[in-house]
């Protein structure tokens, strides 16, 4: 029992000299595990998107010219009511409150387009 602490050669680990920590290992293993499923990740983001693709294809074949997504303006009635945003004070606040506000505004716009009565 010699108090050598010798760490366990991995092919990963090959060339390194100095000790490595459990926690720095499993990183390490990690990362290489990353590393070797990255064309394999690919591979399943390129079926899914052709997937996809040809699911549009076959709904297009069908006859359904409206798309579950998007309303035609035929199918809006528009409310009698008016929205007004102030963003004046925008100069007052941190630039992180500025981003929030931006994106509940997006929001807005986003829910507003897929009302049945949108505002004004």
């Amino acid at each position: 029992m010699g108090g050598d602490h010798q760490p366990k050669e991995h092919a990963w680990q090959v060339g390194r000299t100095e000790p490595v920590s459990k926690s720095q290992m499993k990183r390490l293993m990690k990362e290489k595990q990353w590393e070797d499923q990255k064309e394999l990740r690919k591979q399943k983001r390129k079926e899914k998107k052709l997937k996809r693709k040809l699911e549009r294809q076959t709904r297009s074949e069908e006859g359904c010219e409206e798309s579950c997504r998007k309303r035609f303006k035929r199918d809006v009635t528009a409310s009698s009511l008016r929205v007004a945003l102030d963003c004046s004070f925008d100069g007052l606040m941190v630039m992180k409150d500025v981003k929030k506000l931006h994106k509940q505004i997006q929001r807005c716009y986003a829910e507003n387009r897929k009302a049945a009565h949108p505002v004004q």
